[in-house]
């Protein structure tokens, strides 16, 4: 089932900026979308109102085609699962699963035999088939999130919405779930767009990572292409540690100010001028320095990480971070300086490359 979010504005009681502001979204059938952005940034509201629990001032939502008037238009199409799962602790994680069943209209509503199988393929499909008779309180927190999955599929709706289901878990149990979830949205052919502040989980699951920043969206892309192209300075420092250069562009040059960075060749089509350039610390290379530049004299070793050793350099009134291969490296530090051709190049906070 497909998704279409047009212009859509919610405004707050006295609050003058908008908490949505024209937010327009395409998601197409069995895309699997992650929404990410620091706190505030709109993307729980945005998830709400797709999914007709808050009102929005302006703007339609439509699912495959259809403009969605209010939430019983969704009633159905729609799974829904809550940050912290929002189960009923009165009740065993079966009956929890089967409520949305249990208060369907007479007419559409399943016999108790179909509603108590549906749990039992739920339960099994969630790989927790032992557990439909306890109640929230003793199930773990990957337990009661797997309940709340249940919960939300158990009307056989064809799209899934993940309000940051991950959160409170450990992180061992949270990469163990999200490959467990992904590998559930292409078993079952869902349309899915999840909530996170952990852009490691939106790069792991999803196939788009929408961006959003004070109620915009300011990048859609898929995980390569925002990666390799940031839209802007902040879209470059929340989807990874990143560090930065000042500097001007000259002639088609990139001039750092750090007397330890390397100039490098930039495209004519970027203008003189201040520039700041962005590169993730596994990129930075060491190459020998030129005649009457300053050399790498010492730079601090900070530990390993798959393979790399990382290292921190203060340099120019800022620390650098960057990792180099593991295997005899420290001899490497002596007269060398740093390589950031790799960079993006940003002006004013947008890209210029």
């Amino acid at each position: 089932m497909s998704i279409e979010v047009s212009a859509l504005e919610r405004f707050a009681p006295g609050r003058r900026k908008p908490l949505l502001s024209k937010v327009s979204l395409d998601v197409p059938d069995s895309a699997f979308v992650a929404l990410v952005g620091p706190s505030g940034a709109g993307k729980t509201t945005l998830l709400r109102a797709i999914a007709g629990l808050d009102p929005y001032q302006g703007g339609t939502v439509s699912l495959d085609g259809q403009v969605m008037k209010d939430v019983s238009a969704r009633a159905g199409q729609v799974g829904f699962v809550f940050q912290n799962y929002a189960l009923f602790p009165h009740m065993t994680a079966a009956r929890n699963i089967a409520f949305g069943l249990d208060i369907l209209p007479a007419a559409r509503r399943p016999t108790r035999e179909r509603i108590n199988e549906r749990v039992r393929e739920l339960l099994e499909l969630m790989q927790i088939p032992d557990l439909g008779g306890a109640y929230p309180a003793r199930l773990s927190g990957g337990q009661r999130q797997r309940v709340a999955l249940a919960r939300a599929l158990a009307t056989g709706p064809r799209v899934l919405l993940l309000d940051e289901p991950f959160g409170a878990l450990d992180p061992i149990v949270r990469r163990s779930i999200r490959s467990w979830l992904r590998d559930l949205h292409d078993r079952l052919g869902l349309t899915t767009i999840l909530v996170t502040h952990d852009q490691e989980e939106a790069l792991d699951v999803a196939d788009r990572i929408v961006v959003m920043q004070d109620g915009q969206i300011v990048q859609d892309a898929s995980p390569v292409a925002l990666d390799r192209s940031p839209a802007t300075e902040f879209v470059m420092e929340f989807l990874g540690e990143a560090v930065s250069f000042p500097g001007d562009v000259r002639s088609g040059r990139m001039v750092p100010h750090d007397p330890l960075v390397q100039p490098f060749a930039v495209p004519e089509t970027v203008v003189d001028g201040s520039a700041v350039a962005m590169i993730r610390p596994y990129e930075i290379q060491l190459v020998p320095a030129q005649p009457g530049q300053e050399a790498l004299l010492k730079a601090a070793p900070r530990g390993a990480r798959n393979g790399y050793r990382h290292y921190v350099l203060n340099s120019a009134g800022h620390s650098i971070p960057f990792f180099l291969p593991q295997d005899g490296v420290d001899h490497a530090l002596e007269g060398a300086a740093l390589d950031v051709s790799r960079a993006r190049l940003f002006r004013d906070g947008l890209a210029c490359l």
